[in-house]
């Protein structure tokens, strides 16, 4: 293993980087085709890692959570985004359509049962996926808990974290007239849909950077300039999502289906001073759920790159290898 540098305050330890030994595009419908890649032991303990967004895609980073001589290590890009086929679309991309696409991964790779590791939306398509194949899922990494319920939607795009960050939440405005801030999801699904390509990207970015500017607990508040294709596919298909509600049933469909997951252990990773999905919504999971465990991390924000919550994602990853 080998230190990751950049952060003086914490020392934290991540596997060092391997190379996939099996890279493909996998024809799932729809007219859609997504990248998927294996590493790591070809005969190891399968793990899927679920990328966040929706639209984020999946990175090199990502395999370094897991012993490559431990785990067969399973990415892939949800449809829409990364190296996925077509990019940015919203046409046959719900929930649903990746929890059929999580099955057909795991049955065109022979796997019978599997860790399901994922953090954000990828902690909320996970517990979707357990929920949906309990039998499937030896175990739930779950990362910085999102549950897809309009209370979290709310905070993060109706002001509440914006009461914190108030020049970066007038940054995310200032591009909305002020009789549509009622609604900004809405107000920005107006733009990112408009079919003018300009209008998309520059409100893509906008909506990009008012997350990004709030990943960390040591941000500065801005957000950075995501590259035009990433964060028109990340906005787009966020957006997507969001104003379907996840395309669940009703709104805490998530909470009032745990008892699916009775026979599931789970693991839950949260930074206290998350900011994006704040800390409350992993209490109240791990409540509703008796075979889960949570690790509140003191000095942590949101994303996996954390220097605590990734040391911890390591250490439950090894613990799980041992258990």
């Amino acid at each position: 293993m080998d230190k990751i540098s950049g952060h003086k305050s914490a020392v934290q330890y991540l596997y060092h980087p391997v190379e996939p030994f099996d890279r493909r595009m996998l024809d799932v419908g729809d007219g859609h085709e997504v990248y998927v890649e294996q590493s790591g032991n070809p005969r190891g303990a399968p793990v899927i890692v679920l990328h966040g967004g929706p639209g984020g895609g999946c990175s090199p980073a990502m395999r370094r959570y897991f012993d490559p001589e431990i785990y067969r290590i399973i990415l892939f890009d949800q449809r829409g985004c990364g190296r996925s086929k077509p990019h940015a679309s919203v046409e046959a991309n719900t929930t649903w359509h990746l929890v059929d696409d999580i099955e057909l991964i795991r049955k065109t790779l022979g796997v019978e049962r599997w860790i399901v590791f994922g953090g954000s939306w990828g902690a909320t398509l996970a517990l979707i996926y357990g929920i949906t194949h309990p039998r499937r899922c030896t175990h739930l990494v779950l990362r910085g808990v999102f549950t897809m319920t309009q209370a979290e939607l709310d905070w993060f795009y109706g002001g509440g974290a914006g009461r914190f960050w108030p020049e970066t939440w007038a940054r995310f405005e200032e591009l909305i007239p002020e009789n549509e801030r009622g609604d900004m999801i809405a107000a920005y699904h107006k733009r990112l849909f408009s079919g003018d390509h300009h209008v998309e990207v520059r409100h893509a970015k906008a909506w990009s950077a008012w997350e990004n500017a709030l990943a960390t607990v040591r941000s500065s508040g801005v957000g950075g300039d995501s590259p035009a294709d990433y964060a028109r596919a990340f906005a787009r298909l966020e957006n997507h999502y969001f104003t379907n509600a996840g395309f669940l049933e009703h709104d805490g469909w998530i909470k009032a289906n745990m008892a699916r997951l009775t026979d599931v252990p789970g693991t839950i990773v949260q930074g206290r001073y998350d900011m994006i999905c704040p800390p409350a919504t992993a209490y109240d999971l791990s409540n509703a759920w008796p075979g889960s465990r949570l690790h509140m991390i003191p000095v942590a924000g949101h994303a996996l790159s954390e220097p605590g919550i990734s040391a911890e994602l390591v250490r439950v990853m090894d613990g799980l290898r041992r258990a």
